[in-house]
């Protein structure tokens, strides 16, 4: 008898430790959890944040103002447009793409 209760004691206690060891891993485990969430919420915040400042920088009018002020560059007008015509080498057949 005294065996009996002397196991069932130390059953009680090893399954006592292993409730307060599962408590703990239950509440680090929520704990890791809700950093995880605040931390996605501040990510989808600044995700959002920087969507708004891309489509400020990505107007067509200061695109048009940053090529003309720091690329130097400027509309094509007839004007200033060159336009290259393809000549074939002699001897080469334009009509059937292939050379004799």
């Amino acid at each position: 008898m005294m065996r009996l209760n002397l196991v069932l004691l130390l059953a009680v206690l090893a399954s006592a430790v292993y409730l307060v060891n599962v408590q703990y891993e239950s509440r680090r485990v929520f704990t890791e959890l809700d950093r995880a969430r605040s931390e996605a919420r501040r990510l989808e915040t600044e995700y959002e944040r920087l969507q708004v400042e891309k489509r400020g920088q990505a107007t067509p009018a200061r695109v048009e103002k940053l090529a003309r002020e720091k690329l130097q560059m400027r509309q094509a007008t007839p004007a200033i447009t060159t336009y290259v015509t393809y000549s074939a080498p002699a001897g080469e057949d334009v009509a059937a793409g292939v050379a004799p």
